[in-house]
């Protein structure tokens, strides 16, 4: 399954839009007023379905990962934190025993399993008016786990830029 993840020109907060190969809109983010980012997933029906949530106080940037179920109601399944590196980003996922790991450009990064399979890869497009990255994810089951930890590298990256 491939994904184009593309963040809107014009928008106070952090909002994006998720389409699929036949550029239709399969997810919408929408950025909320908060300390850290706050970042809400809806589906093309414009259900909730989940949320990247930064910890606040932390020494390292951390994220919280939350699903919402068809009652709206929001469950904890995981977290994301930056680790310290000198070169090459490396971020720890409390989440299946995902992995993540980027080139020294990050522009580019795999999501493994704990077996070390390819989960996603996942790309910056180069030359767009705002960030856009490819992720290709190996099984469509995975795709909005995958969106959640892009959503909290792509933050994490804008408040160490800003």
């Amino acid at each position: 399954m491939r994904l184009l993840f593309r963040q809107r020109f014009f928008s106070w907060f952090d909002s994006y839009d998720i389409y699929d190969d036949n550029e239709e809109t399969v997810y919408t983010v929408k950025g909320q007023l908060s300390i850290g980012h706050c970042l809400t997933i809806y589906d093309a029906n414009n259900n909730r379905i989940g949320m990247v949530q930064e910890k606040f106080l932390t020494f390292l940037p951390k994220f919280e990962i939350y699903e919402y179920d068809l009652q709206n109601n929001c469950r904890y399944i995981g977290q994301i934190s930056k680790e310290f590196t000198f070169f090459k980003p490396r971020y720890n996922i409390d989440f299946n025993g995902w992995q993540i790991e980027g080139s020294w450009t990050e522009w580019d990064y795999s999501i493994l399993d704990s077996n070390g399979r390819n989960i996603a890869q996942i790309s910056k497009e180069l030359f767009h008016m705002t960030d856009t990255y490819v992720l290709d994810i190996a099984r469509p089951s995975d795709a909005l786990h995958v969106l959640m930890f892009v959503l909290a590298m792509d933050a994490e990256k804008c408040s160490r830029n800003n």
